[in-house]
């Protein structure tokens, strides 16, 4: 008898802990953009981003830029400068890449 007893007791506390894990990641805050700036932002500056859409967490779409010093710069996603900075961020990752971050371009570029 105590057999069944100790199993009821494991799976009582192991759905009580799936059930506190739940609500516990469904409240992890995120990081996002409350607006954007228009102002062209120097490619050579940025060397990361990420983009923001509505409705997985965040109230607008951004594109979010990580200067070389680690400062974030929301900026709109539909602009064609945007995709220029990103083409330019990807190219310098490559290069980055193959030299091992021995660059000096690579300063504050993230290892991938």
């Amino acid at each position: 008898m105590a057999p069944w007893g100790d199993t009821k007791l494991f799976f009582c506390i192991l759905f009580i802990t799936c059930c506190c894990c739940t609500v516990t990641l469904a409240q992890i805050p995120m990081d996002c953009c409350l607006s954007v700036s228009n102002r062209p932002i120097e490619k050579f500056r940025v060397v990361d981003y990420r983009q923001q859409i509505r409705g997985h967490g965040c109230s607008i779409d951004a594109m979010i830029f990580v200067t070389r010093h680690g400062k974030k710069l929301c900026v709109p996603a539909d602009k064609q400068w945007i995709q220029e900075v990103v083409k330019h961020v990807d190219t310098l990752k490559k290069i980055c890449k193959k030299h091992r971050h021995k660059v000096k371009h690579c300063t504050g570029v993230m290892h991938e």
